[in-house]
């Protein structure tokens, strides 16, 4: 696929001012807690991460999940909701300036969500839901495509189509770690390469990559101890973008 510019390397995604991702642009960061604990914790991360950017010259988008509609039990916390959720990045984006990015995982939540958010994210485990990925990019929006950890990377091809189909070239692809048996995760730095011959921007999550799903049997567990090794390799591999 040409990266629309008749130059090697993938098409400029462009986020907000003095943020983009591909393009020659330098690699962005996507930062911040899993999920949207309560107002006074996402404000209080939002500005961490607004003064450390400050403090390294780097260009950030701010992370926060309103939902995590996919948690290993029933008993754990997903989030305060679609509504609730977009009023505090609303208040993300006024008090630090920064763009601020979250998943949905219904079509009807594109384009609500789109009213506040700067990116769309699509979860890995939906990353192949037809009526999902034509809902996000029918919103203009940026949309970050997260490679589902079942999934090859060429095979994220088609599922980019769904977005492009819809006139939405604004596409970035995340790599965040492949099944490999039960409980486990690798990270093929092949993958990295692979995905960026779409001519799309692709991101590093450094922080997923090194999850256990269900290794704690009710929740997940990790290894961060790997996650500044991983985060230098794909560094070295020339991703466009890292998300911790």
């Amino acid at each position: 696929m040409s990266n629309g510019s008749g130059q090697a390397g993938p098409r400029l995604v462009q986020v907000a001012q003095g943020v983009a991702f591909g393009g020659g642009a330098p690699p962005a960061f996507i930062a911040g807690p899993c999920v949207i604990e309560s107002a006074e914790h996402c404000l209080h991360m939002a500005r961490e991460v607004a003064a450390a950017a400050r403090k390294a010259g780097v260009p950030v988008i701010f992370k926060a999940s309103f939902d995590k509609a996919n948690r290993t039990s029933l008993s754990s916390y997903r989030g305060p909701g679609l509504g609730e959720g977009m009023a505090i990045l609303q208040q993300v984006k006024d008090e630090t300036g920064l763009p601020v990015l979250s998943d949905i995982h219904e079509p009807d939540q594109a384009e609500l969500a789109a009213r506040v958010l700067d990116v769309i994210q699509i979860p890995a485990l939906l990353c192949r839901q037809t009526d999902l990925l034509q809902e996000a990019g029918r919103t203009g929006l940026p949309i970050n495509l997260k490679k589902g950890q079942f999934t090859a990377p060429w095979d994220m091809l088609p599922a980019v189509e769904k977005i492009t189909a819809t006139g939405n070239e604004n596409v970035i692809l995340t790599e965040r770690g492949t099944s490999f048996g039960y409980n486990n995760l690798v990270v093929d730095m092949r993958s990295l390469a692979v995905m960026r011959e779409t001519g799309f921007p692709v991101v590093f999550d450094a922080t997923h990559a090194v999850q256990l799903p269900g290794g704690h049997g009710a929740s997940s567990g990790g290894q961060p101890q790997f996650i500044e090794v991983l985060s230098r390799a794909a560094a070295g591999a020339g991703v466009d973008g890292l998300f911790t």
